[in-house]
């Protein structure tokens, strides 16, 4: 079994019966069908790296008391968006079992849930067992406790559980078994499930009834939502004209802002302009207009709006980091009034949120 790291936070689930038929999503595999009951998997975490590797039918340790791992476990905000967060979980081989456990409600999770979100598992689900097979494919076996939920949550347990599952590099889609019986479809709303969920289904999907589905492509971007402790960045699967730069329209697409009537907050100013794309060697070069910088003095680009910029950038293929640059402006600051002379990765907003 191949050894895996930790995916990039990002960014998929479920749309309705319909465009999970394929008319959102282009691409999808299909899986062989399996025609056994799910073995326990042991996850083991490095404890040197976020990375792990999955091994079937192996002992795992239990969890440790004194040390703890960052992991991402999607929940719902208090707008009832799905929403990763970064919580200390204790170290454990079991990480994919573990980040199930820690997604129930009235489970593990809640004195550490942050104010204004909630667990997205109902009360009482069991984790009764998961297999990783050779194809990628995560089989989740969970108790009927699981079928507790609302219709109107069930498209988005499914990304809540695809996200935080596919955060491990070997595991690319999971499976729903419920007490040992393979499901074709979720057991409330009947969406169907039975070629296995990935991250190309999308999460907080937000699509107008007027897309060009056949010109356009799905991508997900990041847009700001506020509760009263804290500035969060939420994942929004949309549809994007297709180009011949891709980086281009998935830009625009963040200035353009987020759908109205919506949480997200739009983190870029109205006069702010793309004015070039441009890949090399994993950095992406962005060049913006005077319109992209905020109005204090040094001028400079707004946190969230770079937040917004490296977290979309940086999911997509072959992207690692992100430079921005401004039409004539010698040096480019953050708010924190540093230069931004070197480009931004992910881990770079990860180690500001934690000074």
């Amino acid at each position: 079994m191949k050894s895996l790291g930790i995916k990039p936070l990002s960014i998929a689930v479920l749309l309705s019966t319909g465009l999970l038929s394929g008319c959102f999503f282009e691409g999808e595999q299909s899986l062989e069908k399996m025609d056994t009951p799910p073995e326990n998997t042991s996850v083991d975490s490095k404890s040197d790296s976020d990375s792990s590797t999955v091994k079937d039918n192996e002992n795992a340790e239990g969890e440790s008391a004194d040390k703890t791992t960052a992991r991402d476990i999607y929940l719902f905000d208090s707008n009832g968006m799905v929403v990763p967060q970064t919580l200390q979980l204790p170290q454990s081989k079991e990480v994919a079992a573990q980040a199930l456990e820690y997604m129930v409600q009235d489970g593990p999770v809640t004195e550490l849930l942050p104010q204004g979100f909630q667990a997205v598992l109902p009360a009482g689900t069991e984790i009764k067992g998961v297999n990783l097979k050779e194809d990628g494919t995560l089989v989740v076996d969970v108790s009927k406790e699981f079928e507790g939920y609302t219709a109107e949550n069930e498209e988005k347990i499914l990304q809540a559980m695809t996200f935080t599952l596919t955060q491990f590099d070997n595991v690319d889609r999971i499976k729903l078994w419920i007490n040992g019986h393979e499901q074709a479809t979720m057991p409330v709303n009947g969406t169907p499930i039975s070629e296995g969920v990935s991250r190309t289904n999308g999460i907080n999907i937000q699509v107008g009834e007027q897309t060009d589905v056949v010109n356009s492509k799905a991508v997900t971007v990041y847009f700001p939502s506020q509760n009263d402790q804290q500035v969060y960045e939420v994942p929004v699967t949309t549809r994007v004209n297709k180009s011949d730069n891709v980086y281009q329209s998935v830009v625009n697409a963040l200035l353009d802002g987020p759908e109205l009537g919506t949480s997200l907050l739009q983190p870029f100013n109205e006069e702010a302009e793309l004015l070039g794309a441009d890949l090399k060697e994993g950095v992406l070069t962005l060049t913006f207009n005077k319109g992209i910088l905020n109005g204090q003095e040094p001028q400079a680009i707004g946190e969230e709006a770079l937040s917004s910029l490296v977290l979309t950038l940086t999911d997509m293929e072959d992207v690692e980091a992100v430079q921005v640059k401004v039409d004539g402006v010698d040096e480019v600051f953050n708010e924190a009034g540093e230069t931004l002379d070197k480009p931004v990765t992910r881990a770079d907003l990860s180690e500001e949120k934690s000074v």
